[in-house]
């Protein structure tokens, strides 16, 4: 994290060729700090006046947080609460329980909901919880907090960023837990309306009105305790008030890319093969990340379903993280029988193959560095690029707010894909600065990032780059419903046609 010289190490975990990209260009990161702080200094008064000097440094930084802050958290959470495998799961409103204590975690830092989803399940809580009326504990999640726990012991989600008043709203939440991040400012004076106790837990992240409990990972056995405590203690202060929501949909959660190497040819021959075979010959036309924030400028999480929908039946497999996953959970994509509702023939019959759903949940905005992994690990299988740019793949963040979301479009850019991010540019002022992060970009790094906030377009411009990506590497030109053709038995007659039209010059002279 301090290192001030040198390279991160994990800048090795990439492909040699996207190595030598950054290394050729001058945005290889030394440090994580020390790209922060240069930053910083940069962008003071009278420092660097340079468009490309100071995206150059962009760039760096954010290389810095994609390969190594978010990469090494996501290692770091593996190793500490177990690297995720798929697991089925809920979402919804409806995973709320009326008879229940509920309690929310909401946030992105997984140490305490961790040990709150431990804490729940111990008898002397379960029986205290009984004493105050209520019949058990339920668990809930929103944001990526939620994710972490949802990919790693199914607990349900309650969705994104934009949902988490709408949770209070149901009158239903004893307790919403929260640490940093996508906090909305509002919660407080809305939970003032209801019974629900918001409860922070980092100095970092104060809001007034709420309950302060902060975190200790040496006391957080005690510390989870007391929480769960304070929310059954509360369940008898509910009231009438509120919207119930019965609906809750059924997901499938917590592809990790170790998971995803290992479904594809099991524990001897676990291997990308099949999935780079699989685009080469044309079952899949490309990946496509949905990632990111859901949005209340827009109709929330609206343009992530159409996206989801219209790509997948164009062939193109999606993976997702964050809010975007939440939208598709939500919404009752994350299931293998999507699959056969609205995915394209050849992305079907792969799904069918494998037994997974078309649309992918790799876990939380972190998580996003199990994507670089994904595609490291595509390059060095062979058969497609030799690095990250090039491959037929492109991210997409529709419904962009938060400013770590720019951050990771541009560790994504570096890395060689082009993004599209959704809503208005912070750049339109600038010609210069559009032309470097699209065509002077994608010339560096074949990454480009664009700002798009028409969904159509959107969908245009992936399809677009999944394509040139194709043509770039000479793969079999994309045919829609050239795979998944009804197999049809032939009888001699039908054979003595083909033979006939197969060798029509035969007895001829």
């Amino acid at each position: 994290f301090g290192r001030q010289e040198g390279r991160l190490h994990y800048l090795k975990r990439a492909p040699k060729k996207t190595q030598e990209r950054w290394e050729k260009y001058g945005v290889a990161p030394r440090g994580i700090d020390r790209e922060i702080v240069e930053c910083m200094h940069r962008t003071s008064v009278g420092v660097d006046h340079d468009p490309d000097n100071l995206l150059r440094q962009g760039l760096r930084a954010a290389l810095a947080d994609g390969w190594g802050g978010c990469m090494i958290a996501t290692d770091i959470s593996d190793i500490l609460f177990g690297t995720p495998r798929p697991v089925k799961a809920e979402g919804s409103f409806g995973i709320f329980l009326e008879d229940e204590v509920n309690i929310v975690v909401h946030g992105h830092e997984p140490e305490l909901a961790e040990m709150i989803v431990d804490m729940a399940s111990d008898p002397e809580l379960v029986e205290y919880a009984k004493s105050k009326g209520a019949k058990g504990i339920n668990l809930a999640g929103f944001c990526c907090t939620a994710n972490e726990v949802l990919m790693r012991h199914g607990i349900p989600t309650a969705g994104g960023f934009t949902n988490q008043e709408l949770g209070v709203v149901s009158g239903l939440v004893e307790a919403m837990i929260v640490d940093v991040q996508c906090i909305m400012p509002g919660i407080v004076e809305v939970a003032k309306n209801f019974h629900t106790k918001v409860i922070t837990t980092t100095e970092k992240a104060m809001i007034p009105g709420a309950v302060h409990i902060p975190f200790e990972a040496e006391r957080a056995k005690e510390i989870a305790k007391e929480i769960i405590k304070l929310a059954i203690d509360n369940f008898p202060n509910r009231k009438a008030k509120g919207s119930r929501i019965t609906d809750r949909f059924p997901l499938i959660a917590g592809f990790s890319h170790e998971y995803i190497e290992y479904m594809q040819g099991g524990s001897f021959r676990a291997s990308f093969r099949p999935l780079n075979d699989a685009i080469i010959a044309g079952r899949i036309r490309g990946v496509a990340a949905i990632v990111g924030c859901d949005n209340p400028r827009v109709m929330a999480t609206g343009i992530h379903k159409y996206l989801a929908t219209e790509l997948i039946k164009q062939d193109v497999l999606i993976v997702t993280t964050g809010c975007g996953a939440h939208a598709c959970g939500l919404a009752g994509y994350l299931t293998p029988e999507l699959a056969y509702e609205m995915a394209g023939p050849g992305l079907r019959e792969v799904c069918e193959a494998i037994g997974i759903p078309p649309i992918l949940h790799l876990g939380a905005c972190v998580d996003n560095s199990r994507i670089l992994t994904i595609v490291s690990a595509m390059a060095r299988e062979g058969g497609l690029s030799d690095e990250i740019g090039g491959m037929p793949a492109v991210g997409i963040a529709p419904e962009r707010m938060s400013e770590k979301a720019i951050t990771i479009a541009a560790y994504v850019v570096a890395s060689g894909t082009p993004v599209i991010m959704g809503g208005s540019s912070p750049v339109a002022a600038s010609k210069e600065v559009q032309r470097i992060i699209t065509e002077v970009w994608y010339e560096r790094f074949m990454g480009a990032l664009h700002f798009e906030s028409d969904p159509e377009k959107m969908l245009e411009l992936t399809l677009y780059y999944i394509d040139k990506a194709r043509d770039y590497l000479k793969l079999r030109k994309y045919e829609p419903g050239r795979f998944g053709v009804e197999r049809k038995l032939m009888d001699m007659a039908d054979r003595r046609k083909l033979d006939k039209v197969a060798r029509p010059h035969e007895g001829v002279g």
